[in-house]
């Protein structure tokens, strides 16, 4: 494609973080190598991240993918997804004898350490999260009592805790930070003394792929999030490009797109949630060339270098 066939002005800028973060890397890396190692099935609890095309090509390799440890015969070999587990689960596959490898992010283990340490100190534990989401399950099953779940701000006027009462709060990894900072402000001024983590527990990846659609929504008429619909970071993207003013698409699979969507648009913009894989994202921009030549521009953006090791008891 020659630039002589493409229109002026007409191009794809490519957000600068997107795709896949070190722990949804580590996650599919750890299923892939205990397939590898010791062939099919390798049972895995829940998708091991929210990304149909990532789900469907281990399935392919071998994966099974289960809902409840019920369905993993008795010293079958099971994975735990990266949006971690509650002690209960724990507890039920070591009772049934299964060789457990532990694909937990290591971002949400650090929030699962805090609430057992907060709750252990003697505090009351609020989770900002997301009901039905597997990490915030994870989370709040660290312990048997003392977690709370708040979703939104309406939620915070309904907390009767007596005054005197210590409070502290934990936040779902994958939570939008603007959303997120509406709810904290609103805990904090009832509870003036409420203790928060002494780091954030949004991580890393869905700050940088937040603060990328920041900067490239403005420059863009349209906005493609690659991502599935169970993705709760590339929920966040859609969202918050939307509240930007910008028309904005979550799509995880190139004929979901749709022609009408860029019909007088000079300048697309493109993402991807933290469990989508690049080739997706590149099969996606191919797509959207055939519905009209443009160029593919990539915007300048943090580069990430964070690295998750593989689980030490499938290394030896």
């Amino acid at each position: 494609m020659t630039k002589e066939n493409i229109s002026i002005g007409a191009e794809i800028l490519m957000a600068q973080p997107r795709g896949f973060c070190a722990g949804v890397d580590r996650a599919i890396n750890i299923v892939n190598e205990a397939l590898t190692r010791f062939g099919a099935p390798i049972y895995v609890r829940h998708e091991i991240v929210h990304n149909a095309y990532v789900v469907n090509e281990l399935r392919d390799r071998g994966a099974i993918f289960v809902d409840g440890l019920h369905e993993v015969p008795k010293g079958g070999i099971v994975v735990f997804s990266a949006h971690g587990v509650s002690q209960e689960v724990r507890k039920d596959a070591q009772e049934r004898g299964l060789q457990v490898y532990d694909a937990t992010c290591p971002l949400v283990t650090k929030v699962h350490l805090e609430v057992v340490k907060m709750c252990k100190d003697g505090f009351t534990v609020l989770m900002i999260g997301h009901a039905g989401h597997p990490e915030v399950e994870g989370t709040m099953g660290q312990v048997k009592e003392g977690v709370f779940l708040v979703e939104k701000v309406a939620d915070v006027e309904h907390l009767t805790f007596p005054s005197d009462k210590k409070i502290a709060f934990v936040t779902q990894t994958t939570l939008s930070v603007d959303e997120t900072k509406e709810i904290v402000e609103a805990l904090t001024k009832k509870f003036p003394n409420i203790v928060q983590p002494r780091k954030q527990d949004i991580c890393y990846a869905t700050q940088n792929r937040q603060d990328a659609v920041k900067f490239m929504a403005p420059q863009v008429e349209v906005v493609i999030v690659v991502g599935s619909a169970a993705s709760s970071n590339s929920n966040r993207l859609r969202e918050l490009s939307e509240k930007l003013g910008v028309p904005s698409y979550m799509v995880d699979a190139p004929d979901q797109l749709k022609p009408e969507w860029f019909v007088g648009k000079k300048r697309v913009g493109l993402t991807a949630g933290a469990s989508a894989p690049e080739t997706l994202a590149q099969s996606i921009v191919d797509r959207i060339q055939e519905f009209g030549p443009r160029q593919v521009r990539a915007l300048p953006g943090v580069v990430e270098d964070v690295t998750f090791s593989l689980p030490k008891n499938l290394i030896d």
